[in-house]
This record gives C-alpha cells, structure tokens and sequence, in this order.
C-alpha cells in the first residue's frame, strides 16, 4: 500500500528549489537548486538529487551529492552554483546545465553557461564544459542565465536568459539604463548596444552533439519589449523551461510578478509564442480573482516545470520559509492540460502528489499548511526579514511555525474527515529561549521596501484575553470549535472536541490572543480512537 505524500514532498530538512522534473526511465528525477535550511543567501549547499518511481510519488529516494560547486574550474569565484536542467544527449549519456553566481545572485548574470555529464540521471556528474563557440570562443551571447535544455527528436536546444523592463521605459541610451546594466550583465555600453532588440529576454540557442558547441546563434524566442502584447501583463523574468506536449513547445517561467509560474506556446521552438496563462502561484495570487494584498503566504522567487508522470500532469514549484527568500522548498501539484492545450491555474495545496485529500486522522506536521498568512506577510524577492510575521522555521531537528500572532491564518488542503470528533494541535507559547535565531544578515531588496516599511508601522490589537485557536474548515467560515492554547513553553497537546459531517474539506486554525504561539504537530482523531 502507498503510504501518504504531502507538500513540501522531500524530506523536511530538504531545501530544493527551481525544481526541474524529468521522467527517465521508470523514474522521474528531480534536479535543482540547493538552499540551506535558514541560509543567508541562494543556493549554498552543493546539488543533489531525488528520484521516485513513475508509479509512486510517495516513494522519494535520495540520490546523493550529484554534482560539487568545487567541481567547476571557476570555484570558488563565484561559488554557489544555481538552477541547473538535465537532458539526455543523443550518445544516451546524461548532461547537466547550470550557471553560478555569489552572494545574493551577484555575479550570476555574467558568466557563462556549464555543462557536466553522467552516464546515471542520478549522477554523479563530472564537469564537461563551458557551451562555446567552434572557434572555441566561450558563448556569452544575451545573458546567459537559468538555462532549460529539450532533446527535440535529436536536436540540443538551450533556452536561457532574464529581463529587466529598464530598457523599455527608459531606452538603451539612458545613463540609468546603461549604469545598471554594465554592472548587473558585466558588458559595455558598446556591447549593450550592438542588440538589434535587448541584451534582455528569453533566447534559444541550438548545440552539436557534444552537447558544448553552438550549432545555431542565439535569438529572441519572444521580444523583449511586451508593451501591447500578450505578455504584457505578465512578462517573462526568469527561470526558463521548456517541455513539448503533443507536437507543441511549452515555454514555462517565472513572470515578473515574481511569485508565479507562467507558460506560452508555440508550434516552433524559436517564435511564435503566445502567453497562455499562469499556472501557479506561490501566494495563490490569481486563482480565482485572488489579489497580491490578499495573498496567502509570503510570496517570492519561484521557478520550477511540468512534466507528465504515469500519464498525469503535474507543476513543480517552490515555497519560501524562515522569512527569507533564500530557504526554499519543493512542492508539487496536479495539473490538467485540456484538449485545446491550455493549463488554468491550480491553488496550492498541502496534499500536492498525493493523488487525492490527506486522510483525516491522526498527527501531521504542522509545517506542511498550505497557507500562512496574518494579513501582513510580505513578498520576499531577495529578501531576509527581521520584522516579527508567521513563517516556517526550526531549531535543530525540530520544524514548526513560529511567530503565531493575533489574526494568524493557517490553512490545510485538503482532509477526508470520517468521524472526526477531535482536532487538536502540539503547540507552545513563544518566548525568548524557544524563538528561532539565524546569524544572517537583514536584508531588503527595492521590491521588498514597500512590504517592510507596513511590517513596521503595523499596531496588533488582540481579540481575545487568552491565546487560542479557531478552527475552521473554510478560509472565511464561522469556527467549529475553539483550542485554548495554556501557559506554556514546552511542547503541550491541546485539543477540542468536533462535530463535523463526513466529507473533504480544508482545515483551517484562526490564532485570537495575546503574545505569540508555536505549532509543531496538527492531529485528527476519530471518535474510537480518543480510548
């Protein structure tokens, strides 16, 4: 029997973000970055990689180190290496591409594009190469940034590339424009120029077999300046991907709305694309009319794919955790792509590969809700907060939600609840010896200003005299029952009895009170089994 499977899907100590799934074999496998658990910055720990039978994405087994960031010839300047994509070359070896950057990215858009090589798609990988030019010149054409490879029938297709919008406000010849873009692309004015488009946007470059030579010159897959197209809305920033479903391109990536995966299609590899929609958000923006000021998590970075498994298709994302933008973790759902090709967005949910609701009994981590939110939860674009809001955080081994204050909403999608007659939670009061604390630096990016500066200003009045919890099964439902959280610091069951009709539903706690709490466990019972 298939034992239950919820988000984030790889072990809780796992930061993976920029998760790209590929089916090979009778395995899917998932490559990515490498977060560390309350780390100060993107991508500090070296890749691994994780891998599940096709027929059960329950069973997650890990690989092991697949590739060193000391494996490079340019580590360790810089020296963390990011957003990696696997393909099978046409001699049936495996090959891995990625890029590197430093501290908070810097330096990432200015290097070139690696290639390592493996005869497992597990690895371990060894390095093969800088994607260079026959005359053996490196390929440092557009901005070589977050590269997606396909094997299209035989043919190495590289996609790569970002996009700032400064150009197309402003024009190439502004001092501003050309002052941020030397120091952000390491290129010259002269060279900035020479683009008959952008420097910026997504490109497609075509590569010879030994998966490092440029076949066919880089080109704009869509134009860089979006005003009064289809993208305009929702213009492409990073993390490409690339898939093909039923003879068509799907290119997948990150919008500068910078909490969304997005996709365009196209019957050609190198044109054509029309923006298709958005397929998932980390703060559930979008899904059904959802605004950002009403988002349910604290949203950021994401970048991730989709790819068909056992004859299903699934979206793979990231969710951020520790107030920051730099520990992020893997999660996953299940999409639709309908007959005319075209995917609506899914909401983000804690049951993710599980193929159907979360049993409704017995205990859960609280860490795997699906929502967290107080109203104030900020966006988190290269970002470490220092300002008090819920979040996913740990001490040690142990993985909780802290920072529990009045108005706290913490959701969970989706419960079949049969004869449910108690619902409770392993929770503590927060204090100064029990509060997570990471040696890392404060640090607020320009699109986090805004967000920060409310964080400050905010007065919290509580609505209740004693700390407790409502619980819900709806986002803006009336409470069921109430648990009242006790005085004190060390992990405490509390619970409550319920009545609840048999069915599926969410699990929703409301937090009304004084101070602060922590939630480690959720649990369930049913009414034989409370003895």
């Amino acid at each position: 029997m298939k034992k239950q499977v919820y988000n984030p899907y790889l072990p809780l100590y796992e930061h993976i973000p920029d998760g790209e799934p590929h089916v090979f074999g009778d395995r899917v496998y998932v490559y990515g970055s490498h977060d560390k658990e309350g780390g100060y910055t993107f991508c500090m720990e070296d890749y691994v990689v994780y891998s599940a039978p096709v027929t059960d994405l329950s069973d997650w087994r890990y690989e092991g180190v697949s590739y060193r960031a000391d494996q490079d010839p340019d580590y360790p300047n810089p020296r963390f290496m990011y957003a990696p994509d696997c393909v099978r070359g046409n001699d049936g070896r495996y090959y891995l591409f990625y890029c590197m950057g430093g501290d908070y990215g810097y330096g990432g858009y200015s290097g070139a594009i690696k290639v390592a090589v493996s005869d497992s798609p597990a690895g371990p990988f060894d390095y093969h190469g800088t994607v260079h030019y026959k005359d053996g010149t490196v390929m440092m054409r557009y901005v070589c940034f977050d590269p997606a490879v396909i094997n299209d029938g035989g043919v190495i297709r590289v996609y790569y590339g970002t996009q700032y919008s400064d150009e197309e406000d402003y024009g190439i010849d502004d001092p501003r424009v050309i002052e941020r873009e030397t120091g952000m692309f390491g290129r010259t004015e002269e060279e900035l120029k020479s683009y008959p488009d952008s420097i910026n946007g997504p490109v497609m470059l075509t590569l010879e077999d030994d998966m490092l030579t440029v076949r066919d010159e880089p080109k704009h897959i869509i134009p860089y300046r979006v005003k009064g197209t289809t993208f305009e809305e929702h213009p492409f920033f990073e993390g490409s991907s690339i898939r093909k479903f039923n003879g068509k391109y799907y290119f997948i990536y990150s919008s500068w709305q910078n909490h969304e995966l997005c996709y365009a299609t196209s019957d050609y590899p190198d044109r054509g694309f029309v923006f298709g929609g958005t397929i998932v958000s980390n703060g559930d923006v979008g899904y059904g009319g959802r605004t950002i000021e009403n988002k349910l998590n604290m949203t950021g970075t994401t970048h991730g794919s989709v790819e068909p498994i056992n004859g299903e298709y699934y979206v793979f994302f990231h969710r951020l955790t520790h107030k920051s933008d730099y520990s992020r973790q893997s999660c996953a759902e299940k999409i639709r792509l309908e007959p005319d090709g075209s995917i609506k967005q899914v909401e983000i949910t804690s049951c993710g590969l599980n193929d159907g609701p979360l049993e409704g009994v017995g205990s859960y981590p609280a860490v795997i809700c699906c929502n967290l939110t107080d109203g104030y939860v900020p966006h988190g674009c290269n970002t470490i907060y220092k300002a008090s809001f819920p979040n996913i955080s740990n001490i040690g081994d142990e993985r909780f939600i802290a920072e529990i204050g009045e108005g706290t909403l913490i959701g969970y999608k989706y419960f079949n609840m049969q004869d449910v007659s108690e619902i409770g939670v392993t929770a503590r009061i927060e204090a100064p010896d029990n509060l997570p604390f990471f040696d890392v630096p404060v640090r607020i990016d320009e699109r986090s200003e805004e967000d920060s500066k409310r964080l400050a200003e905010r007065v919290i009045t509580p609505t209740s005299d004693t700390p407790c919890l409502e619980i819900r099964l709806g986002e803006d439902q009336a409470p069921i029952g109430t648990i009242a959280i006790g005085d004190t610091s060390g992990w405490t069951e509390f619970a409550t009895g319920v009545r609840i009709k048999d069915g599926t539903y969410p699990l929703y706690f409301y937090y009304r009170g004084p101070g602060k709490i922590q939630i480690k466990d959720i649990f369930m019972n049913r009414l034989g089994d409370l003895g």
